[in-house]
Protein backbone atom coordinates (compact mmCIF):
# COMPACT_ATOMS: atom_id res chain seq x y z
CA UNK A 1 0.00 0.00 0.00
CA UNK A 2 2.82 2.40 0.81
CA UNK A 3 4.42 1.69 -2.56
CA UNK A 4 1.14 2.35 -4.39
CA UNK A 5 0.66 5.59 -2.50
CA UNK A 6 4.20 6.70 -3.36
CA UNK A 7 3.72 5.91 -7.05
CA UNK A 8 0.41 7.76 -7.07
CA UNK A 9 1.93 10.81 -5.41
CA UNK A 10 4.82 10.75 -7.87
CA UNK A 11 2.41 10.63 -10.83
CA UNK A 12 0.40 13.54 -9.35
CA UNK A 13 3.57 15.59 -8.88
CA UNK A 14 4.70 14.87 -12.47
CA UNK A 15 1.30 15.94 -13.80
CA UNK A 16 1.42 19.09 -11.68
CA UNK A 17 4.90 19.88 -12.98
CA UNK A 18 3.72 19.48 -16.57
CA UNK A 19 0.78 21.83 -15.93
CA UNK A 20 3.13 24.36 -14.36
CA UNK A 21 5.51 24.22 -17.34
CA UNK A 22 2.55 24.57 -19.70
CA UNK A 23 1.38 27.70 -17.86
CA UNK A 24 4.90 29.14 -17.96
CA UNK A 25 5.15 28.53 -21.71
CA UNK A 26 1.71 30.00 -22.35
CA UNK A 27 2.65 33.10 -20.39
CA UNK A 28 6.06 33.41 -22.01
CA UNK A 29 4.83 32.97 -25.60
CA UNK A 30 1.34 34.43 -25.18
CA UNK A 31 1.85 36.93 -28.02
CA UNK A 32 2.86 34.17 -30.44
CA UNK A 33 -0.08 32.01 -29.34
CA UNK A 34 -2.40 34.98 -29.84
CA UNK A 35 -1.11 35.48 -33.39
CA UNK A 36 -1.42 31.76 -34.10
CA UNK A 37 -4.99 31.73 -32.76
CA UNK A 38 -5.96 34.44 -35.24
CA UNK A 39 -4.55 32.35 -38.10
CA UNK A 40 -6.31 29.21 -36.86
CA UNK A 41 -9.56 31.14 -36.50
CA UNK A 42 -9.19 32.44 -40.06
CA UNK A 43 -8.83 28.94 -41.48
CA UNK A 44 -11.73 27.64 -39.41
CA UNK A 45 -14.08 30.42 -40.52
CA UNK A 46 -13.08 30.77 -44.17
CA UNK A 47 -11.97 27.23 -45.02
CA UNK A 48 -13.25 24.47 -42.75
CA UNK A 49 -16.74 25.82 -42.05
CA UNK A 50 -17.37 26.33 -45.82
CA UNK A 51 -16.27 22.72 -46.40
CA UNK A 52 -18.83 21.49 -43.87
CA UNK A 53 -21.51 23.75 -45.35
CA UNK A 54 -20.67 22.60 -48.88
CA UNK A 55 -20.99 18.95 -47.93
CA UNK A 56 -24.31 19.72 -46.24
CA UNK A 57 -25.66 21.59 -49.28
CA UNK A 58 -24.63 18.74 -51.59
CA UNK A 59 -26.98 16.45 -49.65
CA UNK A 60 -29.96 18.82 -49.77
CA UNK A 61 -32.34 20.32 -52.32
CA UNK A 62 -31.19 23.88 -51.81
CA UNK A 63 -33.40 26.55 -53.37
CA UNK A 64 -33.78 30.30 -53.01
CA UNK A 65 -35.81 31.02 -49.89
CA UNK A 66 -34.44 28.04 -47.99
CA UNK A 67 -31.61 28.04 -45.53
CA UNK A 68 -28.91 25.40 -45.33
CA UNK A 69 -30.56 23.85 -42.30
CA UNK A 70 -34.25 23.80 -43.33
CA UNK A 71 -33.72 22.74 -46.97
CA UNK A 72 -35.13 19.26 -47.77
CA UNK A 73 -32.65 16.44 -47.30
CA UNK A 74 -32.25 14.37 -50.51
CA UNK A 75 -29.19 12.28 -49.67
CA UNK A 76 -27.21 11.20 -52.74
CA UNK A 77 -29.84 12.35 -55.22
CA UNK A 78 -27.71 15.31 -56.37
CA UNK A 79 -24.83 12.97 -57.14
CA UNK A 80 -27.13 10.64 -59.09
CA UNK A 81 -28.41 13.61 -61.08
CA UNK A 82 -24.85 14.61 -61.97
CA UNK A 83 -23.90 11.22 -63.41
CA UNK A 84 -27.26 10.84 -65.14
CA UNK A 85 -26.78 14.11 -67.00
CA UNK A 86 -25.48 13.38 -70.54
CA UNK A 87 -23.59 16.70 -70.65
CA UNK A 88 -21.46 15.94 -67.62
CA UNK A 89 -19.55 13.12 -69.36
CA UNK A 90 -18.35 15.44 -72.13
CA UNK A 91 -17.62 18.14 -69.56
CA UNK A 92 -15.45 15.79 -67.51
CA UNK A 93 -13.58 14.69 -70.65
CA UNK A 94 -12.96 18.32 -71.61
CA UNK A 95 -11.73 19.12 -68.11
CA UNK A 96 -9.33 16.19 -67.96
CA UNK A 97 -8.02 16.67 -71.49
CA UNK A 98 -7.50 20.40 -71.00
CA UNK A 99 -5.79 19.75 -67.65
CA UNK A 100 -3.44 17.21 -69.22
CA UNK A 101 -2.56 19.65 -72.00
CA UNK A 102 -1.86 22.39 -69.45
CA UNK A 103 0.35 20.04 -67.44
CA UNK A 104 2.27 18.74 -70.47
CA UNK A 105 2.82 22.09 -72.18
CA UNK A 106 2.89 24.39 -69.17
CA UNK A 107 5.03 22.50 -66.67
CA UNK A 108 8.46 22.55 -68.30
CA UNK A 109 8.69 26.11 -69.80
CA UNK A 110 9.33 27.75 -66.38
CA UNK A 111 12.15 25.28 -65.74
CA UNK A 112 13.87 26.01 -69.05
CA UNK A 113 13.34 29.77 -68.74
CA UNK A 114 14.71 29.81 -65.19
CA UNK A 115 17.84 27.93 -66.27
CA UNK A 116 18.40 30.26 -69.23
CA UNK A 117 18.06 33.41 -67.13
CA UNK A 118 20.17 31.93 -64.32
CA UNK A 119 23.04 31.45 -66.77
CA UNK A 120 22.98 35.12 -67.81
CA UNK A 121 26.34 36.63 -66.83
CA UNK A 122 25.36 40.29 -66.45
CA UNK A 123 23.50 40.89 -63.13
CA UNK A 124 21.67 43.92 -64.52
CA UNK A 125 20.49 42.08 -67.60
CA UNK A 126 19.44 39.12 -65.46
CA UNK A 127 17.29 41.36 -63.23
CA UNK A 128 15.81 43.04 -66.29
CA UNK A 129 14.89 39.64 -67.77
CA UNK A 130 13.29 38.53 -64.52
CA UNK A 131 11.24 41.71 -64.29
CA UNK A 132 10.04 41.44 -67.88
CA UNK A 133 8.89 37.83 -67.57
CA UNK A 134 7.11 38.54 -64.25
CA UNK A 135 4.94 41.35 -65.65
CA UNK A 136 2.26 39.23 -67.45
CA UNK A 137 1.41 37.47 -64.20
CA UNK A 138 0.00 40.71 -62.81
CA UNK A 139 -2.34 41.22 -65.77
CA UNK A 140 -5.92 40.19 -65.06
CA UNK A 141 -7.55 37.66 -67.35
CA UNK A 142 -9.70 40.48 -68.69
CA UNK A 143 -6.57 42.22 -69.96
CA UNK A 144 -5.16 38.96 -71.33
CA UNK A 145 -8.44 38.29 -73.14
CA UNK A 146 -8.30 41.77 -74.66
CA UNK A 147 -4.78 41.12 -75.96
CA UNK A 148 -5.74 37.71 -77.37
CA UNK A 149 -8.87 39.19 -78.96
CA UNK A 150 -6.83 41.97 -80.56
CA UNK A 151 -4.54 39.40 -82.16
CA UNK A 152 -6.80 36.43 -82.95
CA UNK A 153 -10.33 37.77 -83.49
CA UNK A 154 -11.93 37.85 -86.94
CA UNK A 155 -10.57 41.37 -87.53
CA UNK A 156 -7.51 40.89 -85.37
CA UNK A 157 -3.87 41.43 -86.22
CA UNK A 158 -3.20 37.83 -87.33
CA UNK A 159 -6.21 37.66 -89.65
CA UNK A 160 -5.34 41.05 -91.10
CA UNK A 161 -1.90 39.69 -92.00
CA UNK A 162 -3.46 36.56 -93.52
CA UNK A 163 -5.82 38.73 -95.56
CA UNK A 164 -2.93 40.81 -96.94
CA UNK A 165 -1.11 37.72 -98.19
CA UNK A 166 -4.27 36.41 -99.81
CA UNK A 167 -5.34 33.81 -97.27
CA UNK A 168 -8.78 33.32 -95.73
CA UNK A 169 -9.66 34.33 -92.20
CA UNK A 170 -9.20 31.69 -89.52
CA UNK A 171 -11.86 31.71 -86.75
CA UNK A 172 -9.43 31.24 -83.88
CA UNK A 173 -11.89 32.38 -81.19
CA UNK A 174 -14.85 30.31 -82.38
CA UNK A 175 -13.18 27.21 -83.80
CA UNK A 176 -13.01 23.93 -81.89
CA UNK A 177 -9.67 23.24 -83.57
CA UNK A 178 -7.94 26.35 -82.17
CA UNK A 179 -9.75 27.19 -78.94
CA UNK A 180 -7.73 24.92 -76.65
CA UNK A 181 -4.49 26.18 -78.16
CA UNK A 182 -5.51 29.75 -77.34
CA UNK A 183 -6.26 28.77 -73.75
CA UNK A 184 -2.99 26.89 -73.25
CA UNK A 185 -0.86 29.47 -75.04
CA UNK A 186 -2.28 32.45 -73.15
CA UNK A 187 -1.93 30.66 -69.82
CA UNK A 188 1.71 29.76 -70.51
CA UNK A 189 2.50 33.34 -71.53
CA UNK A 190 0.84 34.70 -68.39
CA UNK A 191 2.33 32.28 -65.89
CA UNK A 192 5.69 31.14 -67.23
CA UNK A 193 7.65 33.99 -65.67
CA UNK A 194 6.00 33.73 -62.28
CA UNK A 195 6.57 29.97 -62.31
CA UNK A 196 10.35 30.51 -62.37
CA UNK A 197 10.48 32.02 -58.86
CA UNK A 198 10.81 28.74 -56.96
CA UNK A 199 13.40 27.45 -59.41
CA UNK A 200 15.43 30.66 -59.07
CA UNK A 201 15.33 30.29 -55.30
CA UNK A 202 16.60 26.71 -55.55
CA UNK A 203 19.36 27.60 -58.00
CA UNK A 204 20.67 30.52 -55.93
CA UNK A 205 21.38 28.02 -53.15
CA UNK A 206 23.78 25.99 -55.32
CA UNK A 207 27.39 26.12 -54.18
CA UNK A 208 29.36 28.15 -56.80
CA UNK A 209 32.31 25.79 -56.32
CA UNK A 210 30.33 23.08 -58.13
CA UNK A 211 30.23 25.25 -61.26
CA UNK A 212 33.93 26.01 -60.94
CA UNK A 213 34.67 22.29 -60.67
CA UNK A 214 32.62 21.61 -63.80
CA UNK A 215 34.52 24.29 -65.73
CA UNK A 216 37.86 22.83 -64.60
CA UNK A 217 36.72 19.39 -65.78
CA UNK A 218 35.83 20.89 -69.16
CA UNK A 219 32.05 20.48 -68.82
CA UNK A 220 30.00 22.60 -71.20
CA UNK A 221 26.75 24.42 -70.43
CA UNK A 222 24.54 21.40 -71.13
CA UNK A 223 26.68 19.16 -68.95
CA UNK A 224 26.63 21.71 -66.11
CA UNK A 225 22.85 21.82 -66.31
CA UNK A 226 22.55 18.04 -66.21
CA UNK A 227 25.15 17.47 -63.48
CA UNK A 228 24.56 20.44 -61.16
CA UNK A 229 21.42 22.47 -61.79
CA UNK A 230 18.84 19.75 -62.41
CA UNK A 231 19.78 17.66 -59.34
CA UNK A 232 19.62 20.84 -57.23
CA UNK A 233 16.12 21.80 -58.37
CA UNK A 234 14.70 18.25 -58.47
CA UNK A 235 12.91 18.64 -55.08
CA UNK A 236 11.23 21.82 -56.34
CA UNK A 237 10.25 20.11 -59.59
CA UNK A 238 8.68 17.23 -57.67
CA UNK A 239 6.87 19.65 -55.35
CA UNK A 240 5.40 21.58 -58.29
CA UNK A 241 4.48 18.35 -60.07
CA UNK A 242 2.63 16.96 -57.05
CA UNK A 243 0.76 20.23 -56.53
CA UNK A 244 -0.06 20.41 -60.24
CA UNK A 245 -1.50 16.90 -60.16
CA UNK A 246 -3.59 17.85 -57.14
CA UNK A 247 -5.00 20.84 -59.04
CA UNK A 248 -5.39 19.01 -62.33
CA UNK A 249 -9.16 19.56 -62.38
CA UNK A 250 -8.81 23.30 -61.80
CA UNK A 251 -8.58 24.99 -65.18
CA UNK A 252 -8.54 28.72 -64.43
CA UNK A 253 -12.29 29.17 -64.35
CA UNK A 254 -12.02 32.91 -64.93
CA UNK A 255 -9.94 32.42 -68.08
CA UNK A 256 -12.26 29.83 -69.62
CA UNK A 257 -15.36 31.86 -68.69
CA UNK A 258 -13.97 34.90 -70.50
CA UNK A 259 -12.67 33.03 -73.54
CA UNK A 260 -15.36 30.50 -74.32
CA UNK A 261 -18.71 30.94 -76.09
CA UNK A 262 -21.53 28.59 -77.16
CA UNK A 263 -19.75 27.73 -80.43
CA UNK A 264 -16.87 26.05 -78.53
CA UNK A 265 -18.82 24.37 -75.72
CA UNK A 266 -17.92 21.03 -77.28
CA UNK A 267 -14.22 21.46 -76.43
CA UNK A 268 -14.20 24.37 -73.96
CA UNK A 269 -16.92 23.60 -71.45
CA UNK A 270 -15.29 22.41 -68.22
CA UNK A 271 -16.63 21.37 -64.82
CA UNK A 272 -16.33 24.85 -63.33
CA UNK A 273 -18.20 26.57 -66.16
CA UNK A 274 -20.86 23.83 -66.12
CA UNK A 275 -21.33 24.38 -62.38
CA UNK A 276 -21.52 28.13 -63.01
CA UNK A 277 -24.27 27.71 -65.59
CA UNK A 278 -26.21 24.97 -63.79
CA UNK A 279 -25.49 25.69 -60.14
CA UNK A 280 -25.83 29.47 -60.28
CA UNK A 281 -27.57 30.15 -63.59
CA UNK A 282 -30.29 27.55 -63.02
CA UNK A 283 -30.13 27.90 -59.20
CA UNK A 284 -29.37 24.24 -58.58
CA UNK A 285 -27.07 24.89 -55.65
CA UNK A 286 -27.07 21.32 -54.36
CA UNK A 287 -25.78 19.99 -57.67
CA UNK A 288 -23.10 22.66 -57.82
CA UNK A 289 -21.93 21.81 -54.30
CA UNK A 290 -21.90 18.10 -55.13
CA UNK A 291 -19.68 18.66 -58.17
CA UNK A 292 -17.32 20.82 -56.11
CA UNK A 293 -17.04 18.09 -53.47
CA UNK A 294 -16.30 15.45 -56.11
CA UNK A 295 -13.53 17.67 -57.52
CA UNK A 296 -12.03 18.09 -54.06
CA UNK A 297 -12.06 14.34 -53.44
CA UNK A 298 -10.38 13.61 -56.78
CA UNK A 299 -7.73 16.29 -56.12
CA UNK A 300 -7.05 14.87 -52.66
CA UNK A 301 -6.63 11.35 -54.06
CA UNK A 302 -4.27 12.61 -56.77
CA UNK A 303 -2.10 14.49 -54.26
CA UNK A 304 -1.84 11.46 -51.95
CA UNK A 305 -1.17 9.12 -54.87
CA UNK A 306 1.45 11.31 -56.55
CA UNK A 307 3.22 11.91 -53.24
CA UNK A 308 3.31 8.17 -52.51
CA UNK A 309 4.55 7.38 -56.03
CA UNK A 310 7.26 10.04 -55.78
CA UNK A 311 8.45 8.66 -52.45
CA UNK A 312 8.66 5.11 -53.78
CA UNK A 313 10.30 5.98 -57.10
CA UNK A 314 12.66 8.84 -56.21
CA UNK A 315 12.82 8.70 -52.42
CA UNK A 316 11.58 12.31 -52.23
CA UNK A 317 8.14 13.47 -51.14
CA UNK A 318 6.27 16.31 -49.44
CA UNK A 319 5.68 14.23 -46.30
Amino acid sequence: MAVDTSVRQQAVSVAAEKRRKRRVLLKKYRILYLIMSVIVLYYIIFHYIPIVMGVTISLKDMKIGNTIFNAPFVGLQNYKTIFANPQIVGTIKNTIWLSVLRLVWGFWPPIILAIFIFDVVSPRFKKACQTIVYIPHFFSWVVIYGIVFAFFSGNGFINQLLKRIGMDNIPFMTSNAYFRSLLIGSQIWKGVGWGTILYFAAMTGINPELFDACKIDGAGPIRRIMAVILPAITPVILFNLIMSLGNILNNDFEQVLLFYNPTVYQVGDIIDTWVYRVGLGQRQYGIGAAVGLLKAVVGFILIIGSNTLSRRVTGRSLW
